[in-house]
C-alpha cells in the first residue's frame, strides 16, 4: 500500500487549486489503492506509460463532461474495513507533524458543478480514515478533506477548534454562497458541534454520528480510571477489548458481501471476512498506544463539556445518525436530548447498528444525505437543480432487497400505447425524449410507485420527477428515533414539493414529470372511493404544458383492491374522539396546496389509512396514447381550449382505468398461485405472461 508522507499542513490555506490537481491525479495514478491518501496538494504517481495517462486524462474529461447520470456507479462497496485498518495502521506512524487536511484520492473529482466542501472531523482514533467506506461515493458529490490528528500529537480540544475554524472561515471568504459540510464521529460530532456554536452566521451543515456529546454517561465510565493504572504491557488488551465494545463484527465483516449470493455463499464468505478481520482488531494497540489514548480520553471530556455548554447557540442544519446497539455512549437517549436542544435537528436511527456506524455494512452516507433532502449547494436546496440522481447500488438496494418480495408477490404489467393506438406490453409507447408529463390516478398511499420507479430506470434509464404534498419533504412530524422510511426512498427517486415554479423548471430541463391532479384526496380516499377520480375543476397543468411543448401521457393503474383492504378510512377515524385531535394538530400547521378549490377536490387533508393485507393479486399499468402539446397556441389564449384539453385527459385516465380492470379479469396469472407455478418452472427472474391487449 502506497501512502505518501503527511507533511506539516496546519490549515487548509491555499490548497483549493491543489485540491483539484490531487483529484485529477487520482485518476492517473497506478499503483494508488483505494485508501491512498493525497496530503497538501501532493501524491506519488505509478510507472503507467504517457499514452495511457492521456488516455486516462480524456476518460476524465469525458466523465466530467457527462456529469451524473441515473444509475451511476458510485464505487461504493468496493472498500472493506481492512481497507481501514492498514490505512489506520500506515498513518499512525508519526512524523511529528501538527494536525492536518488531506485529500483522499479515491474521492475524484466531484462530478457535480459548484459541489460543496465536506470537511470530515474523527473519532478518538484522531487518523482521519473513518470515512474509508464512503471516500469514493460521497467524492462524487462533494470536495472531500479529512482531518488527521497525528497520535503523538497533544493539540488542545481548544487548538483543535481553531484549526477547523480557520479553514471554515478561508473556504467562506472564497465561496460565500457555498455551504460546507462537517462530517463528525464520534468525537469529531463533539468538535463539528462546537465550531457550528462559535460561528452561527456561516452556513453549516452538520452531519453527527453518534456525537460524544453523551461521554459522561458512557458505561465505561467506572473502568476509566483504571487504565491509567494499568501497566504498559497489559495495554495491548485495551484497544481489542474496546473495539469489541465500539463496534459490531458481524456488520463490519457484511461489508461488500454481495446481497445475489445464496446462503451457503453468504456464510461461506462471511467466515472468511470475520476470520481475516479479528487478528486486525489486535492491531488497534498500534494505532492507539497507551499515552495516546489516555490523552484522547481527556480531551474528550473536555470537548464533550465544551460542546454540551454551548448547544443553544447552534443555529446550523443537523442530521444525527444515531446507533441503537452502542455499547460505548447512550447513542440513542443522546439523540432524544439533542433532538429536543437544537434547533434544526433531524434524526436518522438505526436500532441495530453499533458504535462505529459509518464502518458497518448497509451504511452509505450519501444516500442519507439524500434522502433526508440535504444535500445542497447553495444557501437553500433547490429540489430541481440540487436532486442527485440514484446509484446502481441504491437502485439494487431498494429493488433488489427492500422491495424485492413485494416487487414478486405483485409481478406488475406495465403497459404502453404506440403513436397508432396499439397497446403493448412494456414502456415503448413512452417518449424517449423530454419534456413529458405523465398524468393518472393516485393510488392508495401511492402504493403504485415504487413499481413505476423500477420500470422507468431499467427500461428507459431515467427518473421521473414525482410532484408531491410539501409535508412529505419537511421534518414537523419526524421524531427523535426516525427511522428510515419510505419517505427517503421518495425523494431519492426525484420526488419533490408540487409548486408551479418547480413544474415550470423541470419542463425547462427536458424531464419526464409526474403529477396527480387528485393529490391527497385522492391518495388517501375514503372506503368504495377506489379508482374514482378527485381532479379539481379548472386545469391547473395544461397552459404550462403547452407553453413548453410538453407531451403528455395520461395514465391508469388498477390492482389496489387486489393488495389492501382499507378498514379505518377518514371519515371513520374523525369519528374517533383521539384519532380526529391527532388528524386535526397535524393538519393544523401544515401547508395547504388547495385552500382555493372548493368541494371534497380541495379537501386535502392529511390522516393515515387504518388497512391490511389481502392476498396479493396484480399490479397493472396502461401509459395511454401520448398528447402532444407543442403548437398548440391556442391553449395559452383560451381558456375554453385548456379546459377541453383538460377533460380530454381526465377521460383518458378513466378509459385507461376501465381498459385495466376489464382485461385483469381476462389473465391467467392474476391469481399469485398460478404466477407461482409459473415461476417455479420458469425460474423467479422469468417475465409472468398476461392477457392480450
Amino acid at each position: 500500500m502506497s501512502i505518501p508522507a503527511l507533511r506539516s499542513f496546519p490549515t487548509v490555506y491555499g490548497v483549493k487549486r491543489s485540491t483539484r490537481l490531487v483529484r485529477r491525479h487520482s485518476r492517473l495514478g497506478g499503483g494508488l489503492r483505494a485508501s491512498s491518501v493525497a496530503v497538501n496538494g501532493e501524491v506519488g504517481l505509478g510507472s503507467r506509460s504517457t499514452e495511457k495517462k492521456e488516455d486516462a486524462v480524456k476518460e476524465v474529461a469525458d466523465e466530467e463532461d457527462r456529469g451524473l447520470e441515473p444509475l451511476y456507479d458510485d464505487g461504493f462497496g468496493a472498500v472493506t474495513v481492512k481497507d481501514y485498518f492498514a490505512a489506520a495502521k500506515a498513518l499512525s506512524k508519526d512524523d511529528g507533524g501538527p494536525p492536518r487536511w488531506f485529500c483522499p484520492v479515491e474521492s475524484g473529482q466531484p462530478a457535480v458543478e459548484d459541489a460543496p466542501l465536506l470537511l470530515f472531523l474523527p473519532g478518538t482514533d484522531g487518523v482521519g480514515m473513518g470515512l474509508i467506506l464512503h471516500h469514493k461515493s460521497l467524492g462524487k458529490a462533494f470536495e472531500v478533506r479529512c482531518l488527521h490528528i497525528p497520535v503523538n500529537d497533544r493539540t488542545p480540544f481548544e487548538g483543535l477548534l481553531q484549526i477547523v475554524e480557520q479553514s471554515i472561515q478561508h473556504e467562506q471568504d472564497l465561496s460565500p454562497n457555498r455551504p460546507i459540510y462537517l462530517v463528525g464521529d464520534s468525537f469529531g460530532g463533539c468538535l463539528a458541534l462546537a465550531v457550528a456554536a462559535r460561528n452561527p452566521q456561516t452556513d453549516l451543515v452538520l452531519l453527527l454520528v453518534n456525537p460524544a456529546t453523551s461521554f459522561a454517561k458512557t458505561p465505561l465510565q467506572p473502568i476509566l480510571p483504571l487504565l491509567e493504572a494499568m501497566p504498559s504491557d497489559l495495554h495491548v488488551t485495551v484497544p481489542y477489548l474496546l473495539s469489541f465494545v465500539m463496534a459490531d463484527p458481524l456488520k463490519m465483516a457484511m461489508v461488500s458481501i454481495e446481497n445475489n449470493l445464496s446462503p451457503p455463499e453468504t456464510l461461506q464468505k462471511l467466515a472468511e471476512n470475520l476470520t481475516s478481520l479479528l487478528p486486525l482488531l489486535s492491531e488497534l494497540a498500534d494505532i492507539i498506544p497507551r499515552d495516546a489514548l489516555l490523552w484522547k480520553l481527556k480531551i474528550l471530556k473536555s470537548g464533550a463539556a465544551y460542546a454540551n455548554s454551548r448547544l443553544h447557540a447552534v443555529q446550523a442544519e443537523v442530521l444525527l445518525l444515531a446507533s441503537g446497539k452502542d455499547n460505548l455512549l447512550p447513542s440513542g437517549e443522546e439523540a432524544d436530548r439533542l433532538f429536543k436542544t437544537l434547533k434544526n435537528c433531524r434524526v436518522r436511527y438505526f436500532k441495530d447498528n453499533g458504535h462505529t456506524l459509518l464502518l458497518e455494512d448497509g451504511i452509505n452516507l450519501l444516500s442519507l444525505i439524500k434522502g433526508a433532502n440535504m444535500y445542497r449547494r447553495g444557501r437553500q436546496r433547490d429540489f430541481v437543480t440540487d436532486y442527485l440522481p440514484p446509484t446502481l447500488n441504491e437502485f439494487k438496494k431498494t429493488f433488489d432487497e427492500d422491495n424485492k418480495l413485494f416487487h414478486l408477490a405483485l409481478s406488475p404489467v406495465m403497459m404502453s400505447t404506440l403513436t397508432n393506438g396499439k397497446i403493448v406490453r412494456g414502456l415503448a409507447g413512452v417518449p424517449d425524449q423530454g419534456p413529458v408529463l405523465f398524468v393518472g390516478y393516485h393510488a392508495l398511499m401511492g402504493i403504485e410507485l415504487s413499481p413505476l420507479y423500477e420500470e422507468f430506470l431499467k427500461e428507459k434509464n431515467t427518473v421521473v420527477r414525482g410532484l408531491a404534498h410539501p409535508v412529505l419533504f419537511g421534518a414537523s412530524n419526524e421524531t427523535s428515533r426516525q427511522e428510515l422510511s419510505r419517505l427517503d426512498t421518495v425523494s431519492m427517486y426525484g420526488g419533490l414539493p408540487v409548486t408551479p415554479i418547480n413544474m415550470y423548471r423541470l419542463f425547462e430541463r427536458n424531464q419526464y414529470v409526474l403529477l396527480y391532479p387528485g393529490g391527497v384526496r385522492e391518495a388517501l380516499h375514503r372506503k368504495g372511493e377506489e379508482y374514482k377520480l378527485f381532479w379539481p375543476d379548472q386545469p391547473e397543468f395544461v397552459r404550462m404544458a403547452a407553453r413548453f411543448g410538453v407531451t403528455v401521457v395520461p395514465f391508469g393503474f388498477v390492482g389496489e383492491d387486489d393488495a389492501l383492504e382499507l378498514v379505518l378510512d377518514y371519515n371513520d377515524q374523525k369519528n374517533i374522539p383521539y384519532l380526529r385531535e391527532w388528524i386535526e394538530s397535524i393538519n393544523k400547521d401544515s401547508q395547504r396546496v388547495r385552500d382555493s378549490v372548493k368541494g371534497e377536490e380541495g379537501n386535502q387533508d392529511m390522516y393515515l389509512p387504518a388497512i391490511v393485507p389481502k392476498v396479493p393479486g396484480r399490479f397493472y399499468y396502461l401509459f395511454g396514447k401520448p398528447i402532444k402539446m407543442k403548437g398548440m397556441n391556442n391553449v395559452l389564449r383560451d381558456r375554453k381550449s385548456a379546459n377541453e384539453v383538460y377533460l380530454h385527459i381526465k377521460l383518458e385516465v378513466n378509459n385507461a382505468l376501465a381498459y385495466l380492470k376489464r382485461k385483469r379479469e381476462e389473465d391467467p396469472y392474476r391469481s399469485i398461485s398460478q404466477r407461482a407455478v409459473y415461476q417455479a418452472t420458469w425460474g423467479v427472474s422469468a417475465q409472468v405472461p398476461t392477457f392480450e391487449p
